[in-house]
């Protein structure tokens, strides 16, 4: 019985199993599609491609246009495997031989030879996300067009907004006529990027006190400033580290109106290549190998590349976000400060721009710290710089900062002296002794310097100071003790005449007790200091950089005036080379502190016993 029911019901089964068998077979056709579909060109897109090619990441067209490696350029150990990413090398002591030989090296440091970048004390970056954003994940808005991944800046995010304003496309050339960009068309190099990018991939490993990619974020403005006491505007205030300038300026850059990808037509070349991000990872310990590897390899990336010997690099520039001090290594002591990138023939052609220049070499030019402002319209400055000029100042004088007992020349403790015993408290004091007080505390320095009529700006481990800028945005009229601070280092932002916006005071007349900084400043009559105020708060255009996603459109910022010096600077080397004349400057070197202050007259100046070099 069951044999026949088994013989009835046969067809049915058969055709079960025909149908069975189709459905396996339509499945495993759709996760073939899936699986095709996937791992085709319209869903992986550029992305794949960059996560396996080390290519030209700055390229407006491609993201991999280079067909060189950077292990060629640089050697093999110079690259993870894993990352293409210039990692340090982690001593089995850790943080202990890090903190060990940053004090050795600071021990050693004379204040005319090699300094340590510190603006406010030691990269002190640590404290202003403790003070702060005590959170330390609250200060990147969900909406901002740059978004962070993981705590790293997602370049593909930021840089693809902006790449259609990167390409001088045709449209863009109807409304920019010829002559319009003559002589300052500006051609920038496509690197590869390890060079770049990769660092700010790696946020991370950029100091060894914090994690930067707090502030990379934001295209290298970093979070937003809250205006919880008033002390800034609604918009376009940034907690901005004094070291992102060369992320700040690429950004710019990709903005400025007159670039080409037509190397031919350029008046100038620009390099985006973030030396100060690079060596800011090996300063504190390695060798000088490691400390060296990228900027040679870039000379090596240059001399191939045929724009370089149009010129032999005099057309180039570069922007590194240190001060000078770190990138003039002499020795080939692994014990010696910084790397020895601008003392490389192949440097030694090219512009460098960086935040405190040399007084002796002629090359190297000093642009202004980036400031926490970053307006996206001229209107945003007209409003601040209103509202400075009715700015309610009830304290004479102000200092922030820490003394320097490490440093024989330092007048910071005579200074804070000073303040303490001033007549009537006519002196407000923020010591940044530790990590108590609220001297990194971007809202706390600002709102001293506003209520503040003139700003003390002695120097620090170097020349300069970024308070020096911070005090002339907030309309407090600088006082320098040395030179060295901004008359001979900012040529291109801040007036020659500098009795018009500051107040020079001999760091000696104060070292030896022979003046009180106080009776200076009060002899100094009120219809000059309204003057001087005045000139300070026109200044503020020029020495901030406006936000990298606008353009400021009767103002020239930082960045502008940058640009021209540059651009005028090739222009004169160009046409010396045209009239067959030497390029080389008529007086020794060491004097280019003076003839860039006072012109061609290099005879004896007053100013000789402060720039004697040891």
């Amino acid at each position: 019985m069951g044999v026949c029911r088994l013989a009835m019901d046969w067809p049915i089964i058969g055709k079960c199993r025909n149908r069975l068998w189709l459905v396996v077979l339509a499945s495993f056709l759709l996760w073939l599609v899936l699986v095709c579909f996937y791992y085709s060109a319209p869903m992986v897109g550029d992305n794949f491609v960059k996560s396996v090619n080390f290519g030209d990441s700055n390229s407006v067209f491609s993201p991999g246009n280079s067909n060189e490696s950077i292990n060629e350029l640089l050697g093999t150990n110079f690259i993870s495997e894993e990352t293409d990413f210039v990692k340090p090398a982690k001593d089995t002591n850790g943080r202990d031989l890090v903190v060990k030989n940053r004090d050795a090296a600071k021990n050693s440091y004379n204040p005319f030879t090699n300094f340590s970048a510190g603006d406010y004390g030691r990269e002190n970056f640590d404290q202003i996300v403790t003070e702060v954003y005590p959170n330390n994940q609250t200060y990147i808005a969900e909406n901002e067009v740059d978004q962070s991944i993981n705590g790293v800046s997602s370049l593909e995010n930021a840089e693809k907004p902006d790449q259609k304003r990167f390409k001088p496309d045709e449209k863009r050339n109807e409304k920019i006529s010829k002559d319009s960009c003559s002589g300052r068309y500006i051609y920038v190099h496509h690197l590869p990027r390890g060079f770049n990018e990769d660092m700010l991939r790696h946020c991370q490993s950029l100091s060894n006190w914090t994690n930067m990619c707090l502030f990379t974020a934001n295209m290298g403005l970093g979070p937003s400033l809250a205006d919880s006491e008033r002390v800034f505007s609604k918009t376009s205030w940034f907690a901005t580290n004094q070291f992102l300038l060369e992320v700040i300026f690429h950004n710019r850059m990709k903005q400025y109106k007159c670039l080409t990808n037509d190397s031919s037509m350029a008046s100038a070349i620009f390099v985006p290549y973030y030396a100060g991000l690079d060596v800011s990872r090996f300063l504190w310990y390695s060798n000088t190998s490691m400390r060296d590897a990228a900027s040679l390899g870039l000379v090596k990336w240059l001399r191939r590349k045929p724009e370089w010997k149009k010129m032999w690099g005099r057309d180039h520039f570069l922007v590194a976000g240190r001060i000078t001090w770190d990138f003039r290594r002499v020795r080939e002591k692994d014990s010696d400060w910084g790397n020895k990138l601008m003392l490389l023939p192949e440097s030694r052609n090219m512009t460098m721009l960086v935040i405190e220049s040399s007084p002796w070499d002629n090359n190297d030019f000093a642009i202004p710290y980036p400031t926490y402002f970053h307006p996206s319209s001229d209107n945003e400055v007209f409003r601040w710089q209103t509202r400075m000029r009715r700015q309610k100042r009830r304290y004479f004088f102000s200092f922030a900062g820490a003394p320097r007992p490490n440093l024989q020349d330092s007048i910071r403790t005579e200074i804070i002296e000073q303040c303490r015993a001033s007549v009537g408290r006519k002196c407000r004091l923020l010591e940044c002794r530790d990590r108590a007080n609220k001297c990194y505390n971007p809202s706390h320095l600002m709102k001293m310097f506003q209520t503040s009529v003139f700003c003390l700006q002695p120097p620090g481990d170097s020349f300069t100071r970024r308070s020096a800028f911070d005090s002339i945005l907030a309309g407090c009229i600088p006082v320098f003790f040395h030179p060295g601070s901004a008359y001979v280092q900012y040529l291109w932002h801040l007036p020659k005449d500098y009795t018009k916006y500051s107040v020079f005071i001999p760091a000696n007349d104060v070292k030896s007790g022979k003046v009180s900084i106080q009776n200076i400043l009060l002899r100094i009559p009120k219809a000059k200091v309204r003057a001087m105020r005045e000139e300070v708060i026109r200044l503020i255009p020029r020495v901030i950089y406006a936000h990298p996603r606008s353009r400021l459109e009767t103002l020239e910022d930082a960045f502008d005036i940058t640009v021209k010096g540059v651009l005028e600077r090739v222009e004169r080397i160009r046409r010396e080379m045209r009239e067959g004349k030497n390029t080389s400057y008529a007086y020794e070197e060491e004097f280019s502190w003076k003839y860039n202050l006072v012109g061609t007259t290099v005879g004896e100046h007053e100013w000789d016993p402060l720039f004697a070099r040891p």
